[in-house]
C-alpha cells in the first residue's frame, strides 16, 4: 500500500491519500481524542503523540498535529497506523457514520436554503476538499449564512479569508439575500 500525502493551506494539517476509499459518503470530523472513540481508525491516529484532530472524507485522512510536534518526527507514524488499519480489515467507523449537523432556518427562508445549500455542494464543498477540509451549513438568518469548516480547514490561517472574501463573494453574488457570511463553532 502507497499513501500518498499533500500539504494544506494549514500548516498545522496534512491530507493523507491511501488510495482507497475511506467513507463511502459524507465526512466524519474528530477534533479531539474523546470524539474519536466510533472510529477505530481515529483511535489509531490519536494514540500518536502529537496528534489534535482527525478528519475523513471519501478518499482522505487529514490529521492536524500540536504547535511542538515536527511533521518529520510524526509523519512516519501517521502512515504506518492509516497502513496497519487498512490492511487489518477492521471499518473506518463502527455504527452509524457522523453526519452533519440539522441547519437552522426560517420555513420562509426554504428556497433561500435550498440556493445556498447547492451552491456549497458543487461550488465550495468540492475546492475545500481538494485541501483537506470540509465546510458545512449550520443556518441562514435575517441574511446572515453560518457556516462550519472542518478538517485541515479548521483554525487554518487563511480560513477567515477563504469565508470572507471567498466563499461570502460567491454568495452574495449568486443570492441577493445574503449579506453575510459568519463561521460556527464546535
Amino acid at each position: 500500500m502507497f499513501i500518498q500525502t499533500e500539504t494544506t493551506p494549514n500548516p498545522a494539517t496534512l491530507k493523507f491519500l491511501p488510495g482507497q476509499t475511506v467513507l463511502d459518503a459524507g465526512t466524519a470530523d474528530f477534533p479531539t481524542a474523546d470524539t474519536g472513540a466510533k472510529s477505530p481508525l481515529a483511535r489509531r491516529l490519536f494514540a500518536i503523540p502529537g496528534v489534535t484532530a482527525v478528519f475523513f472524507g471519501n478518499d482522505f485522512v487529514t490529521v492536524t498535529k500540536d504547535d511542538g510536534t515536527e511533521w518529520d518526527h510524526v509523519k512516519p507514524a501517521i502512515l504506518g497506523a492509516i497502513m496497519e488499519h487498512f490492511q487489518s480489515g477492521e471499518p473506518v467507523m463502527e455504527g452509524e457514520a457522523q453526519t452533519q449537523h440539522a441547519a437552522n432556518h426560517d420555513e420562509a427562508d426554504a428556497a433561500v436554503v435550498g440556493q445556498i445549500t447547492e451552491l456549497l455542494d458543487t461550488r465550495v464543498r468540492p475546492a475545500v476538499a481538494q485541501d483537506g477540509g470540509d465546510i458545512t451549513f449550520h443556518g441562514f438568518d435575517r441574511g446572515v449564512v453560518y457556516l462550519q469548516m472542518k478538517g485541515a480547514c479548521a483554525g487554518c490561517p487563511s480560513s477567515t479569508m477563504t469565508l470572507k472574501m471567498g466563499i461570502e463573494n460567491l454568495l452574495r453574488h449568486y443570492i441577493p439575500e445574503v449579506v453575510e457570511v459568519r463561521p460556527v463553532g464546535l
